[in-house]
């Protein structure tokens, strides 16, 4: 990568963020043309500030974008930087169980203080500190997938290998939210197959949500939504399979992930058919728990009823949604999941033109989790449009906040 003319740079990292060049082009302010002479060597960039611009679109450190060493951002303390990046993929590259079929494996970690590891970091994901997850995230990784190579059979194997699979749903959640989506999917794929080697149903039901959460990211939504279907169709508590607390929030997480994915083509008979069964699970369930760390129940169930609404392009259902439901439910739910509902509305808000209202909405789920808004390359879109559509000049607060998560006023 470091070999590359800098063209080829920018339309490598143009492509990681899923842009066109007529997107990349609109948020220059400058030609798609323009665009093409860069990235096919026609044209130089040699002026520092046109590549201050373009790293700032891209959303990466200037000195990645030359080929150099990235120096670690100042504000490091709330989001992920690229050479955090560098240390996770380096970190999911490991095949230490296929090291250890060959010669013995490292002495690991004892099962017990990893097991206090992963919750932790659950914890950390849930209250939405991803910068300090994503510091930890390296070890953790190495960690857990040396326990699972340390072991080849029995009882302790089986735990091991829940434990990493664990973890590389945490890995894939919380690198997809950063926009690693790449990444994010091949720690879910991961996922996946450590889960069937715990001999765990229920982990593998939420490594599949995880696939489906990656694909869905990275423009998948066809597959994600019958991967999502197809698994929950598998744990759907009937007369074989009990209906456990754990069972009914694995089961109903798969019916609103695959009611996202609907909602993404355009399927809404669809979302609401998904919706309505996740529905039913919530209310056998009684209350939001936190089962498996799905947070499901009842109030998160109309959480996804407001989020599809926004993918499906209705953004009045969505504000009427958030509306109705109870401030007491809605406050009891853990930071990540009412920042990323405040998102969502902020985005359905814009949708119907109340800007202010976005903007409001951007504000309050920053006090609840500030790395939710300014780490998140969606919040920065919703900002931008927040921004752009403000007559004159924006409020103090917005304007702060735009400038706190790198956002042009």
């Amino acid at each position: 990568m470091d070999e590359l003319p800098i063209g080829r740079r920018v339309a490598y990292w143009r492509g990681r963020r899923r842009m066109s060049q007529q997107v990349f082009a609109d948020r220059l302010g400058k030609s798609k043309s323009w665009v093409d002479k860069v990235e096919r060597g026609v044209r130089r960039l040699d002026k520092f500030s046109v590549l201050h611009e373009i790293a700032d679109v891209l959303q990466l450190d200037v000195q990645l974008l030359m080929g150099r060493d990235p120096e670690r951002r100042t504000d490091a303390l709330n989001c992920i930087d690229q050479i955090e990046v560098e240390e996770i993929r380096a970190a999911l590259e490991r095949y230490d169980s296929m090291t250890a079929f060959f010669d013995a494996a490292p002495c690991p970690p004892p099962l017990d203080e990893m097991r206090k590891a992963v919750s932790h970091a659950w914890l950390t994901y849930q209250y939405a500190r991803y910068g300090v997850l994503t510091r930890a995230l390296p070890k953790l990784l190495r960690d857990a997938q040396a326990a699972d190579a340390a072991f080849s059979g029995g009882d302790e194997a089986h735990k091991a290998a829940h434990l990493l699979g664990q973890v590389y749903q945490i890995a894939s959640s919380t690198l997809r939210k950063l926009g690693e989506h790449d990444l994010s999917w091949l720690a879910a794929d991961r996922s996946m197959a450590v889960a069937q080697r715990a001999g765990d149903q229920l982990l593998a039901g939420l490594a599949t949500f995880r696939v489906g959460n990656a694909l869905l990211a990275l423009g998948r939504a066809r597959p994600a939504l019958e991967i999502n279907v197809n698994i929950a169709n598998r744990l759907a508590p009937n007369a074989e399979n009990e209906a456990t607390p754990e069972r009914l929030s694995v089961y109903g997480m798969l019916l609103l992930q695959g009611a996202m994915a609907a909602a993404r083509i355009g399927d809404s008979a669809t979302v609401r058919d998904l919706i309505n069964g996740a529905e039913e699970a919530a209310e056998l369930l009684g209350g939001d728990h936190n089962y498996y760390w799905t947070c499901f129940g009842p109030t998160n169930v109309l959480l996804h009823r407001a989020s599809a609404a926004v993918e499906l392009g209705e953004g009045r259902q969505a504000v009427e949604t958030h509306e109705a439901i109870q401030p007491a439910e809605f406050n009891a739910l853990l930071p990540e999941r009412r920042a990323h509902h405040l998102l969502d509305i902020a985005r359905g808000c814009t949708q119907v033109g109340d800007v202010e209202k976005a903007g409001a909405m951007l504000l309050e789920g920053d006090r609840m989790a500030p790395s939710e808004i300014r780490c998140r390359p969606l919040a920065h879109e919703v900002m931008s449009d927040v921004l752009r559509r403000t007559r004159g000049a924006p409020p103090a607060p917005i304007a702060e906040l735009a400038e706190h998560m790198g956002v042009g006023v």
